[in-house]
């Protein structure tokens, strides 16, 4: 029987929920063994603009919603944080609901004292300098990695495989995908640092990842569509990526604490 894991925190993200990349089950899963104090929802969790094309909402899903409202009537903390594709929930920010609340983001203090900006991170687009056609071309080419890797989970499941990301392994070889993610993260990295602060907490870019940088460290949760992770805090207030099945698959860095408040302001 597989063992619980202690959380202090989980954050995840980009769940998607109504489209078809979603992957409920396996979040399911990890939430049969991660039982956290607090849980944030880092943005598009439900996917409001795939919904008004074509909504898609199975059983797996809506089991995995009420498993989410389970957490929170059994004394689970939930921040829900809405992104670019549930955007219209921005409207309700500031609404508290039980032990559930709305926010446009916040501001995380983990156990050893380190305080963490939480955000979608759809506000640093505008900082990533990419050709409008190039971006364009990757949405559309993305949402046919996305099908061929359903197609492809499919297969795997017949043979008894395990899930594996084919839409992930595609743009890891791509340069525009891969200078994408470095400016996004930079932005990051620098707002953080303006506002003072230990790190940044996102999602976005369905990227996990750590990155340190003068004394400011950058999370990103992933996704739960193609690398299907999520963010943990331990009770001492360490921060590790893991799988679905709770298993650590990248540690955060060691680092030199924060540097002073606009210490990169002229970067």
């Amino acid at each position: 029987m597989a063992t619980s894991l202690t959380a202090r925190t989980l954050f995840i993200s980009d769940l998607h929920l109504g489209t078809r990349d979603c992957q409920a089950a396996l979040l399911s899963r990890l939430l049969r063994r991660v039982r956290p104090e607090r849980l944030y929802l880092v943005g598009d969790v439900i996917d409001l603009i795939a919904m008004h094309r074509r909504a898609s909402l199975p059983a797996e899903q809506q089991r995995l919603v009420g498993r989410l409202l389970r957490l929170a009537k059994g004394g689970c903390e939930i921040i829900y944080i809405p992104g670019n594709h549930d955007a219209a929930l921005r409207q309700l920010c500031g609404i508290r609901m039980h032990r559930m609340r709305i926010e446009r983001r916040a501001i995380h203090e983990t156990a050893d004292g380190r305080r963490l900006l939480v955000s979608h991170g759809d506000e640093f687009d505008t900082h990533v300098r990419l050709a409008p056609w190039l971006m364009a071309l990757g949405d559309g080419m993305h949402q046919f990695v996305l099908s061929l890797n359903r197609w492809c989970n499919k297969a795997r499941s017949l043979l008894g495989l395990p899930y594996w990301s084919l839409a992930a392994a595609v743009k890891g070889r791509i340069g525009a995908a891969q200078r994408y993610v470095e400016q996004f993260e930079q932005a990051a990295i620098h707002q953080a640092a303006r506002e003072g602060l230990d790190g940044y907490v996102g999602g976005h870019i369905h990227k996990a990842g750590f990155r340190a940088q003068d004394g400011v460290l950058y999370c990103n949760d992933g996704d739960w569509v193609e690398h299907c992770t999520a963010l943990i805090e331990r009770p001492d207030g360490s921060l590790a990526l893991i799988d679905w099945e709770g298993q650590v698959i990248e540690a955060e860095p060691s680092m030199p604490r924060a540097c002073p408040e606009g210490a990169l302001a002229g970067a």
